[in-house]
């Protein structure tokens, strides 16, 4: 019962990714041809709430459900680690077809062939972990 309230979120979430189309791989693909701006629209509206509710939390103060305050840690600056990073993600993102919230979406609906991609993408976490002191952070 205690994580229910985290499930049902994560139904809502995976509801509205494929109702607006955002696990579909012909979607993705349009966006990485420059042939639509669907995934633009929802990429940039998501961005954008992000920005107005990070700002609301901090002009306002907002406490966690704990009823601690919440503390964003400012990020470190740097170009190489955003570049690369974005890189393999997006890579990642055109060989799959998903980034990483839709490869559970996908298996919900019946995408049994994203548990291949989730291994990998489990395998790819476990390798950053072994190699993370070499990388440039």
């Amino acid at each position: 019962m205690k994580y229910l309230k985290f499930l049902l979120v994560g139904i809502f979430f995976g509801i509205v990714l494929v109702k607006s189309e955002a696990v579909s791989w012909y979607r993705i693909f349009e966006m990485f041809k420059f042939q639509s701006f669907h995934m633009y629209g929802i990429i940039g509206s998501a961005v954008s709430l992000g920005i107005l509710f990070i700002w609301l939390f901090k002009k306002y103060k907002v406490q966690s459900v704990a009823g601690k305050e919440i503390n964003l840690q400012p990020k470190d600056k740097g170009f190489t680690r955003y570049i690369l990073g974005g890189t393999i993600f997006g890579l990642g993102w055109a060989l799959a077809g998903a980034c990483p919230g839709p490869m559970y979406v996908l298996v919900g609906t019946g995408v049994f062939s994203m548990l291949i991609v989730i291994a990998a993408a489990v395998l790819g976490t476990f390798a950053y972990g072994v190699l993370k002191n070499k990388l440039p952070h």
